[in-house]
Order: C-alpha cells, then structure tokens, then sequence
C-alpha cells in the first residue's frame, strides 16, 4: 500500500457534490451506498442508469429528452448514446448571466481582464450573428489558432451555438503543423491573434496566420483579435477582418441556440500525429458536455462559488474541459504565458491574488519545483486553494509528498489521466476517498477501466495496458476522412478486440483501487507532459539534405520524459554540432521549440515493419530495459543491435 498522504474531513464529504448524487442513486434505485467503492461498482454494472442519473443530476438542457440512454454499451465503436434528445452544446455553457465573475484572463504582462457572465453572453449573441451573416451555419468547421484568451472562449461559444463544430491550436506551434491539422477538415472560418507572449519576449504570429490562410482553400474569414499590439497591419492576410470589427455592434440580441442531436460534432481533437498527419477526432456536443460535468461535478466537486484555473493552451484537451466549467456557474481563469514567468511563484500568487479553489497543473510543473527546493507553501497565501489537479504525464510517489509537504497539507491533490481521444478521463480521483503516494485514486465513475496482460487476462497488482470494456459517451463519433471507420479500429481496437487500448501502462492496486501510470505504451512523445507526435520531427528531417533517416522516442528521465532524436546520416555527412545545432533549429522554428530533442544520437540503420512503419516502441522499449516483442514483424531486425546499451543516454 502506497503511503497514506491526505484523508477528507467529514466535513468535505459531506458537502460534496458526489455524496448528494449517491443520495440521488440511493432514492431512486433503494440502494445503501456510502462509499465511492460502492459507488463505482454500481456505476459499471448498471451503466445506462448512471448516465441517467447524471443526465438528471447535472440538469442538462435539452429542448427534446431523450428516448434511450444507449443502444448497446459493449458496442464499441459505435454505441449511440441519448438517442432522440435535442440541444445546444453552448446553451448548456451559457445558462447564467448574472454578474458574478465568468472569466479572469491573466497572461505575462499580469494585467487582469474580468468578464461577468452577463458581459460573456452578450459578446457570444454579436459575435454568433456575425458568423450567421457570414453564412456559417450547423457543420461547418471554425478554427482557432489563438492564445489562451477570453477572446477564444467566446469565439468556441459563439462557434458551438450556431451548430457549427469547433477545432483549434495554439500560437506557439509553426505553421506547418497548424496547416496538417486544419487543412484536413477544411474550415469555413479562422480565429486568430497578431501575437503571443512568452517568458517575457513578444512573438508576432501573422506571418504564419498569412501562410496558413494561403493554405486552406476554405476559409472565406480570417478574424484577428489585437493582443500583442493595438491594431495590426492585417492588410496582407487573406479575407482578414479586425475582431472588433467584425463584431456585430448590435446589444441586448438573444443568442439562437441550434437544438442538434446527442451526437451532433461539437469539437474536432486531433492526435499527435505519430504516423502521418494528426488524425482529426470528431467528438459529440451531448458526449462532450455530459462526460465533462460528470468529472467536474462528481470527481473535481466543481461548485458555483469556485474559482478554477487549468495550465493549459488551447491546443490540449484540458482547454476545451476547463470551459464547461462555465455550466456550473464557477469563475473560470485564463492564463496565457509561460508559469515560470516572471519567476517560479507566478502561478502562486496568482492562485493568492485571485483566490483560486482549483488550480490545474502538470506533473513537469511540480517536479520543477520541487527540483529546485520552492515552497509555495511558505511564501504564498494558499487558503483559498482546496484542490490541486495533476495531469499530462505520470507524477512519483515523490511528487506526490511534495504537494503535501511544500504547498498545502490539507488538499485534494486530484491526479488524472485520460486523453485527447475522449477529452477526459479514465482514471481520475474524486473528493471522499484518501489519496495515496504514486496513485490515482480509482477509474472514473461509469468507466470499466482495468490492466490487461498481453494475453488480454485482467491483472493487478502488476504492469499492464490501460483498457476500457465498455463504451463512454465522449468516445469519438468517427475520424476525420476515415469513411469505413478502419483508422479509429486501429487506432484503439486492433489489439484486443472489441476492448478500447489506450496506450498507457498501468498497475492497479487490490489494496486500495488506486492506478499508478508508468508512461506511454505507444509511440506518442509527452516531454514536460505535453503530447508530441513524432511525424512532426520526421516531416522536418526529411527536408534536410545530411539526415537520410530519423526516429525519435520518448526517454524516461529525472521523473519525466525526454525527446530522444536518432538520425542515420546521408553518405558523405557526418553528426558535427553544426549539424546538431541545424537540426534543433529547424525543429524550432518549424514545429515548436518543444518538438526539440535533448540527445541526437547517430545509428546506422532505422527499424521498419514489414509493412514499412517505422518501430519507436521497439527501440523505446530497448533503451527502457524492457523485452522487444515483435522483432519477427521487422523487415530489418539487426538493426536493433545498434540501440543496446548506449552510453550517451546515461547522462
């Protein structure tokens, strides 16, 4: 048994939101429950009552109820879900408009821009009439390459309420991977800014935003929002247009919320690209919002009077989870910028200034910290904070004596671990229940989330692959261009039939039913908890003349992960640092400065499948000490050898 760190007060449990939804299951079903074990066992093998039970308890809008809660939980994928039921993804977002508080945009300059809920609904009327005059109707697509800013959120509401199906990344990628990502689904509409900050230097991104709209054939309005400067020369942006501008000046409208089927697209998430270009997930508005405010309201005990605030950018999931925090009426914080800026307290007293409750952070973060010897704790008034929420990659048991020791001891340090595929999670933790070192606290509610063995048996107590045997709402409906489902089955389901494999190992502990993770079991890169698709590195190799070949992996290293570049060099060159130093700088500049590798290692040969695939989880698992499982599938197995025992991965 890990070590016990934190146990709720009767208090907490008491007040908290999941104990009057086991109130509600115990009412309707004449049930006894007290405990989330109790709870969750429920949950699994009664799964379309639960989800009625949420439906009720999370008081979804909808202009029409729905008929079946699912046709069939064991069909995946496929299961239809709420069939029958109508509503408004934004509706659901925008049911208050009082005068509390709705956003707090903070970013590097540390000047505060407040929006009351009432000021939100009516920028999100303008701009919805604007897009409705410009043609933009239910399923078309509106993309966002934007900072994390108020400016995003009302453009995804505005988007969302008209039925249109939103996707976006933030500025801080290169134009190139914006392009692969947007130009595959073809958007009607483009958001924008002129400019990002970070760790103090003003970048300005309108040379990429001309380069993508030149791209994309489709879009038919660039809309700039004026951020890092007063109204920019946007003269030579295609079809551009000022976000003021383009703002209808018309007050007091009602918005027109598009009542849409369970399953009408809400959001297009993409992968990491790890094999070619992002595959696009197309997500449904009832899936979407259902599955957030179940982990919202039940797990992260998300109330009304809160204040909450998630690390994110717009291009991760946590951007799109962090919003549906607005249907519960909480204040929702915005921070743009680097967390480090100006110096490691910033999110501190950020968290002291605005009185955040919950505050939402990766697992890099806290080890940065606490490499570096900082106590938040000591130097900041941390009395508001009553829960922290980890994410992005695996935190140690280390990590988690941290938190307590350092920043507060009596916290919810709620650590998740889900995906961008069903933009939430599997395993999360949830506020009645003790928090151990090294562990999440259980799988979440309505999830059948267990370990298997490569033979697909059940296992605890030992490693194994992260699977789920039972559809989730918030699956994705389809991919992108993918007519007869066949990426998303082998994205998912080419392993263990019928059964969701995420990529991810795990253990589960009999002892107290919490999951620790111990990293990816795919190919995708996460260094500083951030999710890297290694087709990106490949797409940038392949235009420099002295790299005949590359493959990059994933190195665990100092409790988080390293990006490690192999490079097989054309004939006549070899790895000087000139090169070395050519190549970080292309991936910088044409990727993103996190697409850079901390080792480029030569080799002489890269290993392929049989069928050409390039094989990161078989020099990943080599370098981890792990056993290579699938060298018959190679068509050049001996080049393997070449990966064993390297010193330069040592140091």
């Amino acid at each position: 048994m890990g070590k016990l760190l934190w146990e709720p007060s009767a208090e907490r449990k008491r007040n908290a939101n999941i104990t009057k939804f086991v109130d509600l299951v115990n009412k309707r079903y004449q049930e006894k429950f007290h405990s989330y074990e109790e709870l969750y066992d429920w949950s699994i093998d009664h799964i379309p009552d639960f989800w009625a039970c949420m439906w009720d308890f999370a008081e979804i809008k909808a202009s029409k109820d729905y008929e079946i809660v699912v046709d069939d939980v064991s069909k995946m994928p496929g299961a239809k879900w709420f069939i029958g039921a109508k509503l408004n993804f934004a509706e659901n977002l925008l049911r208050y408009r009082g005068n509390r508080t709705a956003f707090i945009f903070r970013g590097e300059t540390q000047e505060s821009v407040r929006m009351s809920y009432a000021e939100l609904y009516d920028a999100v009327a303008r701009l919805a009439t604007s897009l409705r005059e410009i043609g933009v109707s239910p399923g078309d697509r509106v993309a966002a390459y934007m900072p994390n800013m108020i400016e995003t959120a009302v453009a995804m509401l505005a988007a969302t309420s008209i039925g249109a199906t939103w996707a976006s990344c933030a500025t801080d990628i290169g134009p190139e991977a914006a392009l692969d990502r947007f130009g595959q689904i073809e958007p009607k509409v483009l958001f924008t800014a002129n400019g990002y900050f970070y760790k103090g230097k003003t970048f300005n991104s309108l040379s990429n935003v001309a380069k993508i709209a030149r791209g994309i054939p489709s879009i038919e309005k660039v809309i700039v929002t004026s951020y890092t400067e007063e109204t920019p020369d946007i003269s030579y942006i295609p079809d551009s247009v000022h976000f003021d501008d383009f703002l209808s000046k018309e007050r007091g409208l009602e918005i027109e919320f598009e009542q849409l089927p369970f399953d009408h697209p809400v959001h297009i998430m993409f992968s990491s690209g790890t094999t070619g270009k992002p595959k696009c997930l197309v997500q449904a508005a009832g899936g979407i919002l259902i599955n957030h405010l179940r982990e919202l309201i039940l797990h992260t005990d998300l109330k009304c009077e809160d204040t909450i605030m998630y690390m994110t950018t717009c291009s991760w999931m946590m951007w799109n989870w962090l919003l549906s925090s607005l249907a519960l009426g909480a204040t929702v914080v915005l921070y743009d910028g680097s967390p480090l800026y100006p110096d490691s307290g910033a999110m501190w007293k950020l968290i002291q200034d605005e009185r955040i409750t919950i505050f939402g952070t990766s697992a890099s973060y806290i080890n940065f910290l606490k490499k570096y010897g900082i106590e938040p704790g000591r130097d900041y008034d941390l009395s508001s904070l009553r829960e922290i929420s980890q994410t992005g990659s695996p935190l140690s048991a280390d990590g988690f004596e941290y938190v307590y020791r350092e920043i507060k001891e009596d916290v919810h340090l709620n650590s998740i671990s889900g995906g961008t595929d069903i933009n939430g999670c599997f395993a999360i933790g949830n506020p009645i229940s003790p928090v151990y070192a090294g562990e999440l606290q259980g799988p979440g509610l309505g999830m059948i989330v267990k370990a298997y063995d490569e033979k697909g048996n059940s296992i605890v107590d030992e490693q194994g692959e992260l699977v789920c045997e039972a559809a989730a709402p918030s699956m994705p409906l389809y991919f992108w261009n993918d007519p007869n489902g066949e990426k998303y089955r082998e994205a998912y389901f080419n392993v263990y039939p019928n059964v969701w494999r995420h990529g991810d190992y795990i253990m589960v502990h009999g002892d107290t039913g919490g999951i620790t993770f111990f990293g990816r079991s795919d190919s995708v890169l996460k260094p500083f908890g951030v999710r890297i698709g290694t087709a990106e590195i490949y797409n940038q190799m392949e235009k420099l003349e002295e790299v005949a070949d590359s493959l990059a992996i994933g190195q665990s290293w100092q409790e988080d992960q390293r990006i490690i570049l192999f490079i097989k060099l054309a004939q006549g060159y070899h790895l000087t640092e000139n090169l070395k130093t050519k190549i970080k700088k292309a991936l910088r500049q044409n990727a993103s400065p996190r697409h850079v590798p901390a080792k480029i290692i030569q080799v002489q040969d890269i290993p392929y499948t049989l069928n050409m695939k390039k094989v990161e989880s078989a020099v990943t698992n080599l370098i981890h000490g792990r056993a290579v499982l699938n060298r018959d599938a190679l068509i050049n197995p001996e080049s393997l050898d070449c990966y064993q025992n390297l010193k330069e991965l040592e140091s």
